[in-house]
């Protein structure tokens, strides 16, 4: 665990883990209190820390948690969670044993994986359970929509006794979206498959699911048995008039103060040139943090004692430079915020990623282990 006195020495994360637990309150409001939560804690929870933020979120009353791989899976379980943990994402041959032995359940996307599955439950003696994934059009992975019928007499004959059948869920590629047209397709394609399938062997009817964050909040109809809450927990909006918390800051010092003359350049490339005489501050975090380069040439900006400073030149390894000119007596040890709030003014993380061209999700996951993580109210 990081040293409170040396956490907030260079740059580091604020996590607001209440924050985090309203938006997971937002989800249940809106999709209904009948679906069960299982909030992704993929990725080290969008790269906000797995173990604190499933403690934090267990006076929810999740049903599960969600992952994305084997290894996420065994963190899960090293939590202390004893619930079902779901692996999302196809898996390599090489990893049935270990799931097996950390009792996850998997999401299976061909006949092959069915019997591997089923296999290394046999082998070890122990029950498992999958769910199996229908692709609707996101096209990474999930057996045919239109074939349903097909593979799932398939399925159902591999499964049998020592192997349990239990849900069939669909992945949106666009419930983000302004228009919901193409969401509403996958849905048809999705309920048009389940209509296909053989009934369940054990009588117990299979979990249904389909609805991440965006479609939780803008299709609640969708949600059905499960809700699969993401970027939404962690603060990144989906296009819908529900908007989160912010969760995540990201704060950096100022570690020096310079006035330049006109004329001086800076950076790799000497991409930037004083026109005049201007104040400097270099702050102590940089692209090896996980700060995106794009920042610096797409205008980006930060907070500093509550005004707007904008990034100059090109952001290096460990120091990036802002312009303080319009900013009187900046000082070595003053706090720049790069997402977050500073008093009346605001960078959101959404903020951020439209000036990198990407999304949300991309740059929370992309804050470096160099950054400390200090959970506090923002």
């Amino acid at each position: 665990m990081t040293d409170p006195s040396t956490a907030r020495s260079r740059a580091w994360v604020e996590v607001d883990l209440d924050a985090l637990r309203r938006n997971a309150q937002t989800i249940r409001s809106v999709a209904g209190s009948e679906a069960a939560l299982v909030p992704m804690v993929k990725a080290d929870a969008y790269g906000l820390g797995m173990n604190r933020v499933v403690a934090a979120l267990l006076p929810e009353q999740p049903w599960a948690f969600g992952v994305a791989a084997v290894a996420e899976g065994e963190a899960l379980r090293r939590c202390g969670w004893r619930g079902p943990a779901i692996v999302f994402a196809p898996i390599a041959p090489g990893e049935y044993t270990r799931a097996v032995a950390a009792n996850l359940t998997l999401c299976l996307s061909d006949v092959e994986a069915v019997q591997r599955w089923v296999a290394a439950g046999r082998s070890a003696g122990q029950p498992v359970a999958f769910h199996t994934e229908i692709d609707t059009g996101m096209g990474r992975a999930g057996f045919s929509w239109s074939e349903a019928a097909e593979w799932g007499a398939v399925v159902s004959g591999i499964a049998g006794s020592g192997a349990r059948w239990e849900g069939c869920f669909t992945h949106f590629h666009s419930a983000d979206e302004p228009v919901l047209a193409p969401a509403d397709k996958q849905w048809q394609r999705f309920e048009q498959a389940l209509r296909s399938l053989p009934p369940p062997q054990d009588g117990v009817q299979r979990l249904i699911h389909a609805a991440n964050s965006a479609a939780a909040l803008r299709r609640p109809e969708y949600a059905r048995d499960l809700v699969r809450p993401g970027i939404f927990l962690y603060g990144g909006e989906v296009g819908a008039e529900s908007r989160p918390r912010a969760v995540a800051a990201l704060r950096a010092r100022v570690v020096l103060v310079r006035d330049v003359p006109a004329g001086t350049t800076l950076g790799y490339g000497a991409t930037y040139q004083a026109a005049r005489s201007e104040r400097w501050a270099t702050l102590g975090i940089g692209y090896g943090d996980g700060l995106r380069r794009a920042l610096g040439p797409a205008g980006g900006e930060v907070l500093i004692r509550g005004k707007r400073a904008p990034i100059i030149g090109r952001i290096s390894m460990d120091v990036t430079v802002v312009n303080v000119a319009s900013i009187p007596d900046v000082v070595p040890g003053d706090v720049a915020t790069l997402i977050g709030r500073d008093g009346k003014a605001e960078i959101r993380l959404d903020d951020v990623a439209v000036r990198c061209g990407t999304i949300s999700y991309e740059i929370l996951t992309g804050l470096g282990p160099r950054l400390p993580r200090v959970y506090d109210r923002l």
